[in-house]
């Protein structure tokens, strides 16, 4: 990445601080006239333009008109904090209501400032809102699934029972144990090349998604058996998404409005932590 014309200073504003400089990996040094960009180490995180308390700084791939001021907003207490942490709940049961689509857009809106490696970004979203495709989806899963249990990996994984039932469900009682008849299922992925780290990022975009849908009315829930399913390459399931070829699935997420409401915050197994 170029470092020429990189970042701008305005030095009526700019007081060297040095503040810019002390959080950049690497790419700024203070100068005589005040910050410049030195190496090619950035990675367009933004970080130099928004420690600056005079918005004396601007940078080409982090524009200071498009960073937002957070002189208002608000930061939880501790205990407000937690109680919201905990409280999330995996929602398996949906109500048969169409999710707008501008609602997804503004969860997928928040799931993109997700802290990504070196952020690199690069998730991008399929989402599938039709009935219709949903229910074909649950299908090619099943009938993958039961293959793989029989020859695959999760005939030997430990949660093998917990599929087996699933898949008994689906095809004994006629219910979507799959894809849990949600209204909407959001696929995310990545390109096939940087497949290891767009799934890491996945993960910590979809897990941005979970926090944010309550604020929407919604809930979500992670679809594993889709994503295992589309990571292994089944031929049938790949060809109903139609993604581009050069993307992988890295993730999935089940969303929709949920049913019922948890009444309590469940326990997990005790901390385990070491220290040295």
């Amino acid at each position: 990445m170029a470092t020429e014309n990189l970042i701008q200073v305005n030095q009526d504003k700019c007081t060297q601080c040095g503040l810019c400089v002390k959080v950049c990996r690497g790419t700024l040094d203070m100068g005589e006239h005040g910050p410049e960009a030195v190496n090619d180490f950035c990675i367009a995180c933004g970080h130099c333009v928004a420690v600056c308390p005079n918005g004396a700084l601007d940078h080409r791939l982090a524009p200071l008109e498009k960073q937002v001021s957070l002189e208002e907003t608000p930061i939880p207490d501790a205990n407000t904090a937690a109680r919201f942490l905990r409280s999330r709940r995996s929602v398996r049961s949906f109500q048969k209501k169409r999710v707008p689509r501008e609602t997804v857009r503004e969860l997928l809106d928040i799931a993109r400032f997700a802290p990504t490696a070196c952020n690199s970004q690069g998730v991008s979203y399929h989402v599938v809102d039709d009935p219709v495709t949903i229910k074909a989806i649950a299908a090619v899963i099943a009938d993958w699934a039961e293959g793989d249990l029989k020859h695959g990996a999760l005939g030997k994984s430990p949660w093998s029972k917990n599929t087996v039932n699933t898949i008994r469900g689906y095809r004994e009682n006629g219910r979507d144990t799959i894809l849990r008849d949600a209204p909407c299922l959001i696929i995310a992925t990545a390109q096939k090349e940087c497949f290891a780290l767009g799934r890491d990022n996945t993960h910590f975009a979809l897990s941005y998604a979970q926090l944010y849908a309550p604020a929407l009315g919604l809930g979500t829930c992670w679809s594993g058996l889709f994503e295992y399913c589309a990571t292994a390459g089944y031929k049938p399931l790949l060809q109903l998404l139609r993604l581009h070829e050069n993307k992988s699935v890295t993730g999935a997420l089940l969303v929709g409005y949920p049913i019922y409401t948890f009444r309590r915050i469940v326990d997990r197994e005790p901390l385990q932590v070491t220290w040295h």
